[in-house]
């Protein structure tokens, strides 16, 4: 068959769009001359060269054995160490982490409606994934949600600019706290009484296609011992996890007693979301747990967010300050100036008690205990820190949650391969993500410092790469200037003068109004506030009001000083995202 010149011509311009098509689909990028953490054999691996093409690790090999074309993106890993992208394996979307986020632990809902807390967290979705991004965890598992996230989650599938997230529904228990009764689909919980109602609980999630199913093993709410409570209900528990897994869907456990731990992983359960806290584990325990595979997630730092917030102890790092989500951090020290001044200090009094102290340093002497037990036994850790709970700040506080890890007598490797391999263990997809290696997915961080010589150099995020697409940090998130502003009160109320002075220009200037300047720049700044965190007692500034009007931002505050309350305004211009100019009137 002859061709014509123009069945030709139009054959090559067939090929040449066809080539153009496949250069954008199979875009390449090249992080080279870096260190490779292999997570699995605890070694680092130096002058790598990793190939990402599209969102898939597409090569590996030494820097000097890879031919990089001309028109490739790369990156320079000359000093810098390669990890995978960490994963939170305990998170809740529908607790948002600030004061007023558990209803059921204290109730504020005069002062801040449920409904509204329960709005911010949809709102507020797409902007703590964001934050979990920028922190480099680039997997989120939310172990117990309700109908309503199950469906918002979709709108995340398949994003580049978000962590992946997995979700199990509402947690099937046996207790529910009243406050979360008749709340329809934002109901985080679904009463199971009976067998029957086990299994047609798990059988109402299935349309929503949970990730997996949670239960929240509550033993001693029913007037029982614990042991007997644990029995009793054991039946339901049971019901549950054998028709989840007839559904090839794992099962999740909350359970702090040794006995409800012990009787959950007997009877098939797949991933125990708490420590045990109430014995030390004996070793027919921890043979069960590796003869089952059965994994474990910690969370050792949660009840430490409770009892310090109560008590009005509570710290926060230079490091949380500056990337926690600013409104909900600011929220935790409101029983500062709450007006139910009873109900505030009963709970202050109850944290502060010798007797609560005495108990939670018993529980976290365990838990500790444990998890070095476990650990060292090889039994599966996964990392997760239960963020949303009041004082556990999503993405955040995954620092602190190692640093207690690593308090326990886990090494730096076998933290890194609970906060990596371990957490795509949990849910069965170890072939896809968790280790660099060529074929699994392109979820990587780029680090300035190696986090095997210090766990706080996880933070020291030179580049996230997410599903191939690699992002800056620094421009993940945008801080409006309402940000801003909070962000220095925050630290104010914290005493900590250096997340203080970060949100300032180098060359601020801080005037009385209407006029006055009274000094210029941070370091002149420094000198005054860092004098009076150290020496003024009860420091603290509510916030009654807030107005923002373009990059303006004006607010109204109440502030304490020793036994001396003022009324002040203190209006913020905002430029180049930093705070140029401060204007006080009191």
């Amino acid at each position: 068959m002859l061709l014509t010149k123009k069945t030709i011509m139009n054959k090559k311009l067939l090929l040449t769009i066809t080539l153009i098509s496949c250069q954008i689909l199979f875009s390449q990028t090249y992080i080279t001359n870096v260190t490779i953490a292999d997570v699995e054999n605890h070694k680092m691996i130096a002058n790598q060269t990793v190939v990402i093409t599209s969102n898939v690790i597409s090569e590996i090999n030494k820097s000097k054995k890879i031919k990089i074309p001309s028109d490739s993106k790369i990156i320079d890993g000359t000093g810098k160490y390669l990890f995978p992208g960490l994963t939170d394996a305990h998170i809740h979307f529908f607790q948002n982490g600030g004061l007023y986020t558990r209803p059921d632990a204290i109730d504020l809902r005069k002062d801040m409606p449920h409904q509204k807390e329960m709005d911010y967290a949809h709102s507020n979705m797409e902007n703590v994934l964001h934050r979990y991004l920028q922190n480099g965890i680039t997997n989120v598992i939310d172990v117990g949600a309700n109908y309503h996230f199950l469906e918002q989650r979709t709108q995340f599938k398949n994003r580049q600019d978000v962590p992946s997230v997995y979700m199990a529904g509402p947690l099937l228990t046996t207790y529910e706290p009243s406050v979360y009764e008749n709340l329809g689909n934002e109901e985080p919980f679904s009463l199971t009484k009976t067998v029957e109602d086990g299994v047609n609980m798990v059988r109402e999630q299935l349309p929503y296609h949970p990730d997996f199913i949670k239960i929240w093993y509550i033993a001693g709410a029913d007037d029982l011992s614990i042991e007997e409570s644990a029995h009793k209900n054991l039946p339901i528990v049971k019901a549950i996890i054998e028709e989840a897994h007839k559904n090839n869907l794992k099962v999740a456990v909350h359970a702090t007693q040794r006995i409800t731990a012990q009787l959950a992983v007997e009877n098939g359960c797949d991933f125990l979301v708490h420590s045990v806290d109430d014995e030390i584990l004996k070793e027919d325990f921890v043979q069960l747990m590796k003869k089952n595979n059965t994994i474990l997630c910690p969370t050792l730092i949660v009840m430490d967010g409770y009892s310090n917030t109560f008590g009005q102890n509570i710290e926060m790092s230079t490091y949380e300050l500056q990337k926690a989500d600013p409104y909900q951090l600011g929220t935790l020290l409101d029983g500062k100036h709450l007006s139910d001044t009873l109900l505030i200090n009963n709970y202050k009094k109850g944290s502060n008690s010798k007797v609560s102290q005495e108990r939670s340093s018993k529980s976290n002497s365990i838990m500790m205990t444990n998890l070095k037990i476990l650990s060292d036994a090889g039994v599966l850790i996964a990392t997760g820190t239960d963020a949303g709970n009041i004082g556990t700040l999503h993405a955040s506080s995954y620092l602190a949650e190692l640093k207690a890890m690593q308090k326990s007598g886990m090494s730096n490797w076998k933290i890194m391969e609970a906060s990596t391999i371990n957490g795509a263990k949990v849910l069965g997809k170890q072939e896809e993500f968790g280790s660099i290696t060529k074929g699994k997915k392109a979820n990587l961080l780029l680090l300035d410092t190696n986090p095997i010589e210090s766990i706080e150099n996880i933070t020291t995020i030179h580049r996230v790469i997410n599903n191939g697409v690699v992002f800056n940090p620094s421009e993940i998130i945008k801080d409006s200037p309402a940000d801003l502003a909070q962000r220095q009160l925050n630290a104010y109320n914290f005493r900590n003068i250096e997340a203080f002075l970060e949100p300032y220009a180098d060359d601020v200037e801080v005037y009385t109004y209407p006029d006055q300047l009274m000094y210029k720049g941070k370091d002149n700044m420094r000198k005054g506030y860092a004098e009076m965190f150290k020496n003024t007692p009860n420091l603290h500034c509510e916030l009654k009001e807030r107005i923002v009007q373009g990059n303006i931002v004006i607010d109204k505050e109440r502030v304490q000083f020793g036994d001396k309350i003022v009324e002040a305004v203190a209006i913020y211009h905002i430029e180049n995202n930093k705070i140029k100019k401060v204007y006080f009137n009191q």
